[in-house]
């Protein structure tokens, strides 16, 4: 009987965990209510992105979501120029040694990037972050973008923060793993 038992919590707990690592993008719910028209889980680094696409005004609102220790960082950014990271448009993320999380944009000009504030080529605004259930999140409107609907992104996370500019992330596994194509068309 004791067996029986141990047995019933190991797979309780195990299937538990199971759904709780089954998280999509599309189960999501905003603590704020924010409702967003698409949505994509990414394929590395437990990621999501959500978005609504404004085809009058040709803005993007985002939301990069990226599981991630209070002391890492996360980039989600928009390559316009080719694909892979060196090119990104970046927005960064990071919780200071406050506590205070701080966003920015970061151009990613090689694979051994400054990290330091810089503005893009393109419009961003309402740029924010926030640090919940493990999970570092960005939120911007980015645009107007006038060259098309589909971009090349990349993303990225590390685990260390020096001097409030993050530092390399690893250069093994899903971190070479972490950029596509994504058509802001697409629901």
């Amino acid at each position: 009987m004791a067996i029986t038992r141990t047995i019933l919590i190991v797979c309780t707990i195990a299937s538990l965990s199971l759904v709780s690592s089954a998280q999509t993008c599309k189960n999501y719910k905003f603590s704020d209510q924010r409702d967003f028209q698409s949505c994509a889980d990414l394929p590395v680094l437990e990621a999501y992105l959500h978005w609504n696409y404004n085809s009058t005004a040709e803005t993007i609102h985002i939301v990069y979501r990226a599981s991630q220790t209070p002391r890492g960082w996360i980039a989600w950014g928009i390559n316009p120029t080719g694909s892979g990271m060196v090119g990104t448009q970046a927005l960064v993320a990071f919780q200071d040694l406050k506590g205070n999380m701080k966003s920015y944009t970061s151009q990613i000009r090689s694979y051994n990037p400054s990290m330091k504030p810089e503005p893009l080529s393109f419009p961003v605004s309402e740029l924010s972050a926030e640090y919940s259930n493990d999970e570092m999140i960005i939120s911007a409107l980015l645009g107007p973008l006038s060259n098309g609907t589909t971009f090349n992104i990349a993303w990225q996370a590390g685990n260390a923060v020096s001097n409030d500019i993050p530092q390399s992330h690893p250069h093994f596994g899903p971190y070479v793993r972490s950029s596509g194509t994504l058509n802001f068309l697409s629901v």
